[in-house]
């Protein structure tokens, strides 16, 4: 599982995110790892620079594969993370979760 982490503003809004690149033989264990790394960042944030969001930026189809299923959907639905979906190979964002 790749990973990198930016930080953007725009206005008054500042945001940092963590792309993940989904990678290994086990989907549900990138997950866990993912989710696990969005958490400590988090809170490490929360203290650090309280102001900005933190979000996880997935690929379409790990979005489709992880997040469209009830595992993901309950993730999502608890506010456990904040999603950026891109289409990797035009470079677009496609969807933004609160």
């Amino acid at each position: 599982m790749a990973e990198r982490l930016i930080a953007a503003e725009k206005g008054t809004q500042k945001i940092a995110v963590e792309i993940k690149t989904f990678g290994s033989l086990s989907e549900m264990e990138d997950l866990e790892k993912a989710v696990g790394q969005y958490v400590v960042y988090h809170d490490v944030m929360s203290k650090v620079e309280p102001e900005r969001e933190l979000y996880l930026a997935v690929s379409e189809i790990v979005f489709v594969s992880l997040f469209e299923e009830p595992i993901g959907r309950l993730l999502l639905d608890n506010h456990r993370v904040r999603l950026i979906v891109f289409d990797p190979q035009r470079e677009v964002i496609r969807q933004w979760t609160p």
